[in-house]
């Protein structure tokens, strides 16, 4: 045997090894939203990139919701009970993981049509700085929790007895799941569509405007609510989470955000016994949204400001130039 035919094929190998590993790996140097940022635009692979994202998860929410109506069945869970309205623990456990789905999604999508692993979604060093994301809960969820109890004291909810059941089921579901539905819409938002629709643009500065308006977009979009106040909580919380993750170079903080505000409103919901069979419908206009959502606004916003000017000396953090 020619060792000569060896060698030279091993060198052969390696090289396509190495240039494989060049085009899949993170571009060092650059900030965030940066990251699938090239020569050509391909606008056309980002729209495909968003629209199989939101499709994913609309499809798995539907396909759950098909399972928990199955579900109810086989138990015997009634269509709608006091306090829950027509939301059935199975449904609402369901929906959540719906959502949820979008953090692997969203990494697969990348990987795929971008090349780009789906770890770097974490952060600019391609892993979920867990530090960062308990510092920011440690601040955030006590700013929720009394914002919380000053909304449900000022602005009461309609309270009904609920099915002890349904109670202990809603509250397990929303304890476990709520955070994993969470963080999938930030990695999906704030990640992959805040990432493609920001490389589109030439300059910095104008893929941070597109990044931010076009994910901004996307997350009230598929909130579908006709309540003209939520469509303005979407915009604030949009468009800060964004800022926040451009500037701190990760998802943890706008994670964090997301976690304690959802959680938060679920669990004060259930423990004042609310009708979430009414809470939950956002079909008109309804001012006490409104008023109830100037306070999470005004946390959401703060954050942004401190996160800016903690990271005012060193600018947006960028992916190691060395691995």
């Amino acid at each position: 045997m020619d060792n000569s035919r060896i060698d030279a094929g091993d060198g052969v190998l390696a090289a396509r090894r190495e240039g494989e590993s060049r085009a899949n790996a993170v571009p060092p140097g650059v900030e965030y939203h940066r990251v699938l940022a090239g020569d050509e635009r391909r606008i056309g692979r980002g729209i495909l990139a968003i629209v199989l994202l939101v499709g994913g998860m609309w499809a798995a929410i539907l396909g759950f919701s098909v399972l928990a109506h199955w579900l109810d069945g086989v138990i015997g869970t009634p269509d709608t009970a006091p306090g829950r309205g027509p939301l059935t623990p199975a449904l609402h456990a369901f929906g959540l993981v719906g959502n949820a789905v979008l953090l692997p999604w969203a990494m697969v999508i990348q990987r795929w049509l971008y090349g780009v692993p789906g770890a770097s979604l974490h952060s600019v060093f391609s892993r979920f700085r867990f530090d960062l994301l308990t510092c920011a809960l440690l601040i955030i969820a006590p700013a929720f929790v009394v914002l919380n109890v000053v909304s449900n004291y000022v602005l009461p909810s309609e309270s009904t007895v609920w099915v002890q059941n349904d109670l202990l089921w809603i509250l397990a579901a929303t304890l476990v799941l709520m955070p994993l539905q969470a963080a999938g819409e930030e990695y999906g938002l704030r990640g992959l569509v805040f990432r493609v629709a920001a490389s589109w643009g030439r300059g910095p500065r104008v893929s941070l405007f597109l990044g931010i308006a076009v994910s901004a977009a996307v997350f009230a979009a598929f909130h579908l609510a006709g309540d003209p106040w939520l469509y303005i909580w979407y915009f604030v919380l949009a468009v800060s989470t964004a800022l926040i993750t451009w500037r701190s170079g990760g998802i943890e903080i706008a994670v964090a955000i997301h976690v304690a505000f959802n959680t938060l409103s679920f669990v004060f919901a259930i423990a004042l016994s609310t009708d979430l069979g009414a809470g939950i419908d956002r079909s008109t206009a309804n001012a006490a949204n409104g008023i109830a959502l100037i306070g999470p606004a005004l946390v959401v916003i703060a954050t942004a400001i401190v996160v800016w000017i903690r990271t005012r000396a060193t600018g947006p953090a960028r992916t190691p130039l060395t691995s």
